[in-house]
């Protein structure tokens, strides 16, 4: 079992920066597919990015490619997941998850270890 708590949210203004981290607990943390996912307000979660065990591949969703970066640190148990260039739409509940896959996966329901989330609010 892995338990995930996600970091590092805030308010920025529009072409800003924040880098959310993802802290993990237990031994295994190399084990996992990691993954980020946000929640806006009245839409559903979905997908922004996910990383491999060993971190040599990464995938994301079209709308933050070039604009994020997700990485791990499987020393520390950690994932990261730099923000740039901001936009209002990117507001939302960011989620880190993990996921015993080996492959990268973007559904939900793949991921089944998840953080309560932390806020990221870009402002125009």
């Amino acid at each position: 079992q892995v338990q995930v708590a996600e970091s590092g949210g805030g308010l920025v203004q529009a072409g800003g920066s924040l880098r959310l981290s993802c802290a993990a607990s237990g031994r295994t943390f190399s084990s996992y597919t990691m993954g980020w996912f946000r929640q806006a307000p009245g839409k559903e979660r979905e997908f922004v990015a996910a990383i491999s065990r060993s971190g040599s591949i990464t995938y994301y969703v079209d709308s933050v490619k070039g604009r994020f970066t997700i990485s791990r640190d499987n020393a520390k148990n950690t994932v990261y997941l730099q923000m740039n260039s901001l936009k209002p739409e990117d507001t939302a509940v960011y989620y880190c998850a993990a996921s015993s896959d080996i492959t990268i996966r973007t559904g939900l329901s793949r991921y089944k270890h998840w953080g309560q989330g932390t806020q990221v609010t870009v402002s125009s």
